[in-house]
């Protein structure tokens, strides 16, 4: 059976038994239009066929070079161009080449550095540890110039390191 595209008349060959008689959805491997196809009866087509002509006895000259129209194929919009994008889609698309930098300017034009959550919470981490660190190695003279400090930095190194017990805990036991 021979089909033939509504969209840009592109013929397919396609096997009979293919197609059934409640039809079946097909598409065009060249512009993509789909259609319900149902089968061609040969009966209908014999029918349509006038049956006084008589085939005629006279040879028909064939031409040695058949002369084909070239069909120019219908290309629709580029699928990733940013005009059909933004139509569809409601998408802009920056085409400056610049690298983003977390280096922004205000409205007063000003330099502003752009400081992200992972980036805040690491020097956040990192001045803790430090600060901790140096509580830690300078105990013995902050206790001697501030006797009272004592108690608070005995609880604080406490209370450290039963945090630290508990995690490890839950990780060893998890």
């Amino acid at each position: 059976m021979i089909l033939s595209c509504n969209s840009c008349e592109k013929k397919f060959v396609v096997p009979d038994g293919a197609i059934s008689v409640a039809g079946r959805l097909v598409q065009c491997s060249s512009c993509g239009n789909k259609w319900t196809q149902f089968p061609i009866n040969q009966e209908l087509k014999d029918k349509q066929k006038p049956s006084n002509i008589k085939p005629s006895s006279k040879k028909i000259k064939i031409p040695s070079k058949v002369i084909r129209k070239k069909r120019i194929k219908k290309t629709g919009p580029n699928l990733y161009s940013p005009e059909y994008l933004e139509k569809k889609h409601g998408l802009t698309i920056n085409t400056n080449n610049t690298k983003p930098s977390s280096e922004k300017k205000n409205k007063n034009n000003k330099l502003v550095i752009s400081f992200g959550f992972y980036n805040f919470f690491i020097v956040s981490v990192i001045f803790i540890i430090t600060t901790l660190r140096l509580l830690y190695f300078m105990q013995d003279i902050i206790i001697d110039q501030i006797p009272v400090s004592e108690a608070y930095i005995g609880y604080l190194f406490e209370s450290l390191k039963n945090i630290k017990e508990i995690i490890q805990n839950f990780i060893i036991r998890y």
